[in-house]
């Protein structure tokens, strides 16, 4: 059975996005993100989080500091209930010309294959265009955060796409 996976950006979709985010005492997460990711894993969807940390490459910040951001990220949201399936990360910048840093697919490419995705019935939310460059090569629905856009679904918040994908699921 193919699953319903919803793909998120990190930064600016999830959690404040006040650049280079890695340390723990400003991980700040958006209003009702939580409550939004919580309704979707109770509907069904796989949450994987899909994030450019391109920190990890300008040195700004180690992978371990990124590994320990992350597990303490995933401890907050698992005591309010969201549990994320798997994230995958880049560490490189622009200038490394990677596969896997978005809007390049390879990551997106690796969870299709993991989990055996829905594509139809599957979404990717991000507060930027490249969080959605799946879409633009699978059925996969895009959903644009907070901005102007005539190639993707437009919400505010978290919360708003959430409840759109529910009502339209």
């Amino acid at each position: 059975m193919k699953n319903k996976v919803i793909f998120l950006d990190r930064d600016g979709t999830i959690n404040k996005d006040f650049g280079y985010v890695h340390e723990i005492n400003k991980l700040e997460f958006l209003p009702n993100a939580l409550t939004a990711l919580k309704s979707l894993q109770q509907n069904g969807y796989k949450l994987i989080i899909i994030t450019n940390q391109s920190g990890i490459g300008r040195k700004y910040f180690t992978v371990d500091d990124y590994n320990k951001f992350n597990s303490y990220m995933l401890n907050k949201m698992k005591q309010d209930g969201v549990i994320i399936d798997k994230v995958y990360y880049c560490p490189h910048t622009d200038s490394d010309n990677c596969d896997c840093r978005k809007p390049k697919t390879k990551l997106f490419e690796q969870a299709i294959n993991e989990y055996n995705v829905d594509l139809y019935n599957s979404y990717a939310i991000g507060d930027n265009d490249r969080d959605l460059a799946i879409c633009d090569i699978t059925p996969i629905n895009g959903i644009i955060l907070g901005k102007k856009s005539k190639k993707y679904i437009q919400k505010k918040d978290l919360y708003e796409a959430s409840n759109y994908i529910l009502k339209n699921k």
